[in-house]
């Protein structure tokens, strides 16, 4: 008997490992043949092992390049057509918008978009023809019978389904996130120590709030130095349109205060080693880093954006500010400075908060059951 194909498509193989492996692992386990497609940036290796064929598959996660778009296009039609697979599963906005087009072309059972956050053609007042092609694409390609989608958050789905990308024959689900391993991201207690230190843990964009945190480390400095200290853990993303300049960031390093330690492959010891995290981000799906930060058991700083809110209940587990709010920011910052009770007491309620809402397992589990339905 065959096995039944799923095919995930991604936009790289790091992104792929950190937010959706688990899943794939559990779906071969269950007996699915699973393919990935993504760029390799070097770390396939970590896919094969798991017994999951990788496609590498390069391409611009935010070009416009005519030529390349249609390139990419071409790539992933061919990918579809030699897998063949029951059913496919398109992670990040590009696949999404690309792969629903031909998996609609070429009639594939059954298709699975996750739509974690509407990208950086969707932030603030972007709204040129770049962002009307990607519509008519999404318009397209979701108009197809057996269709689901998986939303992070509210926000995202009330967008897309007033710019009337939702078909009547799709499926919806809402799952919050990619889920953390509650053992492995297992609460922590604070360690007292002399200094409070501020985890920003997250790619290097400016959509990310790095700027705004920029200018808050600097109104801080005056009052706490020699008390607190910034960690910036994330790689600069230069592929990326939003990215932060390296430069930027080796500027901004102060010995004793500020300090950037680039990406890291295990964030248990980093969020360990942190007493306050904090997120001022414009915009996002379910950011991974917030839940992870729950589940260790640290109180979070974050915006009132979409997704973002989603992980925090103010004055309980953290603080949400407003975004792009330098001086709201800088005044959440300092309560947590100031108050070690605070920090202990809302650190628990995250954690709380991970087991109730955030568990790898219950993620993984929900992907199962609707690959098989989609299969059925």
């Amino acid at each position: 008997m065959n096995k039944k194909k799923l095919l995930i498509v991604a936009n790289v193989d790091w992104f792929f490992i950190s937010h959706r492996l688990c899943i794939a692992d559990q779906a071969k386990k269950e007996g699915w043949e699973v393919y990935v497609a993504a760029e390799d940036t070097g770390r396939s290796d970590e896919i094969i092992k798991k017994g999951i064929k990788f496609i590498n598959c390069p391409f611009s996660r935010s070009g416009t390049n005519l030529i390349e778009e249609v390139k990419t296009i071409w790539s992933f039609y061919k990918i579809y057509k030699k897998v063949n697979p029951d059913v496919v599963h398109h992670i990040t906005l590009k696949p999404v918008i690309y792969g629903s087009a031909i998996s609609k072309i070429i009639s594939i059972k059954g298709t699975l978009n996750a739509i974690s956050g509407l990208g950086y053609n969707f932030t603030g007042d972007r709204k040129g023809l770049v962002q009307k092609m990607m519509i008519s694409l999404m318009r397209f390609g979701f108009k197809q019978k057996n269709l689901a989608i998986i939303f992070q958050n509210k926000d995202d789905y009330n967008e897309i389904k007033d710019l009337n990308i939702l078909s009547a024959e799709n499926k919806t689900h809402f799952i919050k996130g990619s889920g953390v391993d509650l053992l492995r991201f297992c609460h922590t207690p604070l360690v007292r120590k002399g200094k409070v230190t501020i985890l920003l843990p997250t790619r290097m964009l400016w959509d990310k709030g790095v700027a705004e945190l920029r200018k808050a480390t600097q109104v801080l400095q005056e009052k706490y130095n020699g008390k607190i200290t910034f960690v910036l853990s994330g790689l600069a993303d230069n592929d990326n349109k939003a990215g932060v300049p390296k430069e930027y960031l080796l500027d901004w390093e102060q010995e004793g205060y500020v300090k950037w330690i680039g990406y890291q492959k295990d964030m248990v010891k980093i969020y360990q080693d942190a007493d306050v995290v904090v997120l001022p981000s414009y915009r996002e799906g379910m950011p991974k880093s917030l839940i992870e930060a729950c589940a260790i058991g640290r109180p979070i700083i974050t915006t009132n954006a979409i997704g973002c809110r989603e992980c925090v209940e103010e004055g309980k587990n953290g603080y949400k500010v407003p975004v792009k709010s330098t001086d709201e920011l800088v005044r959440a910052i300092e309560k947590l400075i100031l108050s070690e009770e605070k920090r202990i007491e809302m650190g628990n309620y995250s954690r709380e908060k991970a087991e109730k809402e955030f568990s790898q397992e219950m993620v993984i589990n929900k992907h199962i059951n609707i690959y098989s339905n989609l299969n059925g």
